[in-house]
């Protein structure tokens, strides 16, 4: 029996900008058969949808790969980034495709899985603090998109309270014209975790 319960369905029902400050402290449960890895989300970005120059569904863009923004919220929108698998939260009313990646989580269980996944990482900071780095570690794959973040084997749980939140731009989003500099970034201050 995992020691986290997911939240309910409605909890993602948040314009997406206050849904991305709500996720931060939530914990992120990936169940396998190898155990339980989960992580406390510290930091998120916020991606909203036609008229955001930086959002995969940017001008209504509607593919097999951006299929699941167009439907209810709270699914997992995941997509390959180089070699890298990234993990979204689906947000946003169905036919508004809107999205937040999870930038960062700090480890919360199964931290020797993590070790295990990721490979030689001296230290536990490096585990997760990045989109790539902590899909590895959590044991999300592509394999994981659409499926709902409010029941086993992928969910958001209840989690802990954040002490100060931080925004500012997104990152590695310098082709986005003026989206690069919308504040839809955001973190939990001081958090070691947190990307950069």
């Amino acid at each position: 029996m995992a020691p986290f319960r997911p939240v309910d369905a409605s909890f993602f029902e948040l314009p997406t900008l206050e849904l991305a400050r709500a996720l931060l402290g939530m914990a992120l449960v990936k169940e396998t058969e190898e155990g339980i890895a989960a992580g406390w989300i510290v930091e998120t970005e916020a991606y909203i949808g036609p008229h955001d120059r930086a959002a995969h569904s940017y001008g209504g863009r509607r593919t097999p790969r951006t299929e699941v923004m167009y439907g209810p919220p709270g699914h997992a929108y995941t997509y390959l980034m180089h070699t890298h698998c990234l993990m979204n939260v689906v947000s946003g009313k169905p036919g508004h495709p809107e999205a937040i990646l999870i930038r960062s989580v700090e480890p919360c269980a199964g931290v020797g899985l993590m070790y295990k996944r990721r490979g030689p990482v001296k230290k536990e900071r490096d585990l997760t603090s990045g989109p790539g780095k902590l899909t590895k570690a959590l044991g999300i794959t592509i394999r994981d998109y659409g499926r709902p973040l409010f029941l086993a084997p992928l969910y958001v749980a209840e989690g802990r309270p954040v002490r100060e939140i931080g925004t500012g731009p997104r990152i590695g989003i310098d082709n986005a014209g003026e989206a690069k500099d919308y504040p839809w970034r955001f973190w939990e201050k001081g958090n070691p975790f947190v990307s950069r």
